[in-house]
């Protein structure tokens, strides 16, 4: 399975890298594959293109701000989360994810 997830907060310094590395971990941890998209203080790093989006199973929008073209995922199961819920519990995320697409 492949799934991609963005990360964003307010000041996209700390919680943006720690959310998006989480979950990173988490979803290999899982056996399955993963991009991560951030858009933190230096802007939009390792965007999820629309190759990307076509072939994601599903999306992780881990975010406490509005994050930037949103609908790029509209044809892709989504599922929101807040920044915090990413650091702190990324493998009952994914659990939840994948029990929800499967």
């Amino acid at each position: 399975m492949y799934i991609v997830c963005v990360t964003a907060c307010p000041v996209g310094i700390a919680h943006t890298y720690m959310a998006a590395a989480n979950l990173k971990k988490a979803i290999e941890k899982a056996g399955h594959e993963a991009k991560v998209e951030t858009q933190g203080a230096t802007g939009l790093e390792n965007e999820i293109t629309q190759e990307d989006c076509q072939r994601a199973d599903a999306c992780i929008i881990a975010s406490d701000i509005k994050i930037k073209d949103i609908g790029r995922f509209k044809d892709v199961p989504t599922m929101t989360i807040s920044v915090s819920e990413a650091v702190k519990c990324p493998d009952e995320i994914i659990k939840e994810l994948l029990e929800a697409i499967e």
